[in-house]
């Protein structure tokens, strides 16, 4: 009901060149996380990985430094410390799975209230994730993106003709890819949150992209001898005044969730405000203009086709 936007004219497709240089970049950026997370060099959470974490909180902040010199005296070895400045918490993770949890989580609230006496640290939370525990985590975070990814396409498949699904793959896929790529690029953590908001994203992106084809689906019926460059265009002004506001109202939903939510939510919310706008990005300028070069392709085949029955009819005569 309300527009912010009326009657653009935006050549979309004319920019498509400049789309498909930065696609390819994202592309890039998430392949090489993919190979850095199999190869052990991404930073993954004890979920996928094993091992303890212990959060601390504090009466009020302290310097990461000291902490981490703290700890290192005090005979603690081989851990990782996050920092959680919202809440005046750290995180600390020993990522070896044989460590003994209530040893450890002992040690570290000596070791630190020793130094930290007047910030008063105390033990918030303890959590222990096995070696087989977190393989069977990483196991099934795999199978779910894979299966809700696949059931998306499907869906997308039954619902529009293969160039549309065509596509929506190449979307979906490059949504994924561009954030696993740019939290791999940051350092952020990699966890089963992360991966829950993924999940999120890729249906997110899909309902964006759903629409912008619908629409391109009614006017290839009403412009049958305009270009396909102008069908897409038009589609795409035609909606970006809802996929504007429909990208504005869900951030400001995330965006709450990311300065009001806590530390357990940041990395959920972070994680739905870049994969908003990458969806954005990805439906309009991603999908459609796969979607034009899959159905100009597909006009050529059949062009050829015709005229090929053609010549082979007058041969015949």
């Amino acid at each position: 009901m309300i527009e912010l936007l009326k009657n653009t004219k935006i050549d979309f497709m004319g920019k498509r060149v400049y789309a498909y240089f930065f696609t390819g970049v994202l592309f890039m950026l998430g392949i090489t996380a993919i190979v850095q997370i199999a190869l052990g060099n991404a930073n993954l959470g004890v979920d996928f990985v094993g091992g303890t974490s212990v959060q601390v909180k504090f009466e009020h902040p302290v310097p990461l430094s000291d902490v981490r010199e703290s700890l290192s005296r005090g005979g603690i070895e081989g851990f990782d410390i996050q920092d959680l400045p919202a809440e005046d918490t750290i995180l600390i993770r020993m990522l070896t799975p044989e460590v003994d949890i209530g040893l450890f989580s002992k040690q570290i609230e000596q070791v630190l209230t020793e130094r930290f006496l007047e910030a008063s640290p105390t033990i918030e939370a303890v959590t222990e994730i096995g070696p087989r525990v977190s393989e069977r985590l990483k196991h099934n975070a795999i199978w779910a993106i894979f299966l809700a990814t696949t059931g998306l396409l499907t869906y997308i498949s039954l619902r529009f003709q293969s160039r549309f699904g065509a596509g929506a793959v190449i979307a979906t896929v490059h949504d994924v890819l561009a954030v696993l790529g740019i939290f791999f690029l940051m350092d952020k953590e990699i966890n089963l949150i992360f991966i829950s908001a993924i999940l999120a994203i890729a249906g997110y992106s899909l309902s964006d992209t759903v629409v912008v084809f619908d629409r391109i689906r009614e006017n290839m019926k009403k412009m049958l001898r305009k270009p396909m460059e102008d069908i897409v265009n038009r589609s795409v002004n035609e909606v970006l005044p809802r996929t504007i506001i429909t990208s504005l109202t869900t951030s400001l939903a995330a965006f709450s969730l990311l300065i009001f939510g806590g530390e357990v939510l940041h990395d959920f919310a972070f994680t739905i405000l870049v994969g908003i706008a990458v969806g954005t990005y990805s439906s309009i300028f991603v999908a459609s203009s796969f979607v034009m070069l899959f159905v100009k392709k597909n006009m050529k085949a059949v062009s050829v086709k015709q005229d090929t029955g053609a010549v082979e009819s007058c041969v015949r005569i």
